[in-house]
């Protein structure tokens, strides 16, 4: 494997697993914020003694999922290129603050004002998205009625939910990991607030819900815009000004087909969640309802789990910045102990904690039990998915796109019939195998792409401005 260490006046960059943890602790905060949006909706509708409500609720999450999650390459991309940038400029000997400072923001506005295009055009198509997605994913009449109730109004946040994940990226990749935690903690305080306020105060329902953090959502962009501005030190004309420099022909192709590639495997794995969701809804309403409980343990031990991804996106994209592989295939191994650490640690956690998380979640007997009997699938998940999430920040890291799509394609092509096989075969038992399947099939196939490239030629094949 050919591995070169370029010569430079800067430092090497820090690899010890304190300075993984240093990245990684500030962001596991931040994002457990993130699911915990969801999970006081599910909560909180979870306690209204209405199963149908609870399930409208997990086919309305999991609908939304389908269509911001489709776009989060908006995170991904925000966070490879300006982790980039940092390592290219130190790779350069420069110590120019202004044009850093020019290059993180003309990354930033772009992957902002491509958030508002797409938000707004979902926005636009609002009706008909919700009206299809309801029949795709098999709702019945009463669940239908309560996920539609919700959708109505959580649309019109998904402009400052596209923009969210830019925000998140940006200040991931340059290590800015509080800002992250003070933006996302600030979404979930108010989320709670605002939402328990609408339903218990207002007597709003499930819209209330909604309502709650839809509000919260615009007012994470506001903060975040204010702490974009004290970062890079600038006023707030500047901040929405642009030079045109940075918006060239190329420089947007790049980032356009980063994007394609990105999108490609996030609609793959959406549409993947959505078919589970499917099956899901085509057991009954009760099925459904405790499946939208015991997946919000996914939904949790994955944020908290990407903060390591983030560690290794980071990492590996400062170490890519520099043509520095001898450190990236250090970065990889070490990210991976730190990963699979924390994936038992959390498995560990859920084992003790499950029988008092259900009994948070509903007051359904029925949804109770079921979910109580099938726990031991989500328990797992951490260890079963860590693997998938741990290797994505790596490749998300290189912005490998071509790599990240080509997996995706690969995996699904599995995917699709083996689930419908152990479905047919086991009911319950084969939707939860398939959510494993997922996750699995994610680690091997990117794990083989890995080895193959260190056993032919090095990293280097895999960095796209090579």
């Amino acid at each position: 494997m050919s591995s070169t260490t370029p010569q430079t006046t800067m430092p090497p960059i820090d690899t010890r697993y304190t300075r993984i943890m240093a990245i990684a602790v500030p962001v596991i905060l931040a994002n457990l914020a993130m699911p915990l949006q969801s999970l006081i909706d599910t909560a909180i509708v979870g306690n209204m003694n209405d199963a149908a409500k609870l399930a409208g609720m997990g086919i309305a999450i999991q609908l939304l999922s389908l269509l911001l999650v489709s776009f989060n390459f908006l995170q991904y991309a925000s966070s490879g290129l300006s982790a980039q940038a940092l390592g290219q400029l130190a790779d350069n000997k420069t110590s120019d603050t202004q044009d850093l400072s020019s290059s993180l923001l003309s990354i930033l506005q772009r992957a902002l004002l491509l958030a508002f295009i797409i938000g707004l055009v979902l926005l636009l198509a609002k009706p008909w998205l919700i009206n299809f997605g309801l029949q795709a994913l098999s709702a019945n009449p009463e669940s239908g009625l309560a996920a539609k109730t919700y959708l109505d109004m959580r649309f019109w946040g998904v402009i400052a939910e596209l923009m969210n994940f830019a925000f998140i990226g940006w200040f991931a990749g340059q290590g800015k990991t509080r800002y992250m935690l003070y933006q996302q903690g600030f979404i979930a305080v108010l989320n709670i607030i605002l939402t328990l306020f609408f339903v218990y105060s207002m007597q709003m329902g499930i819209a209330g819900v909604a309502l709650g953090t839809t509000i919260a959502f615009w007012s994470g962009v506001v903060l975040a815009l204010w702490l974009s501005r004290r970062h890079l030190k600038l006023s707030w004309t500047a901040l929405f000004s642009n030079d045109a420099k940075h918006f060239t022909k190329l420089k947007m192709l790049r980032l356009f087909s980063l994007n394609k590639d990105i999108f490609i495997r996030t609609l793959i794995l959406t549409l993947s969640f959505a078919w589970v969701t499917r099956l899901s809804a085509q057991s009954g309403d009760l099925v459904l309802a405790a499946n939208a409980i015991l997946l919000q343990v996914l939904s949790i031990s994955a944020f908290a789990l990407d903060g390591v991804a983030v560690s290794a996106e980071t990492l590996s994209g400062q170490a890519a910045g520099r043509r520095d592989w001898h450190r990236f295939g250090i970065i990889v191994k070490r990210t991976g102990v730190v990963s699979y650490f924390l994936a038992l640690l959390l498995s560990v956690m859920w084992w003790l904690a499950m029988p008092h998380y259900l009994l948070m979640m509903t007051n359904i007997q029925p949804v109770f039990e079921l979910a109580s009997a099938y726990q031991g699938y989500a328990i797992l998940l951490p260890l079963i998915g860590v693997g998938a999430y741990w290797l994505d920040g790596i490749f998300f890291g290189l912005t490998a796109g071509r790599v990240i799509r080509n997996a995706a394609v690969t995996w699904a092509i599995i995917f699709f019939p083996l689930s419908w096989m152990l479905y047919q075969q086991w009911g319950m038992s084969g939707i939860w195998l398939s959510v494993w399947s997922i996750l699995l099939l994610r680690m091997l196939v990117l794990s083989g792409f890995l080895y193959y490239a260190r056993r032919n030629g090095g990293y280097e094949i895999l960095y796209p401005s090579s």
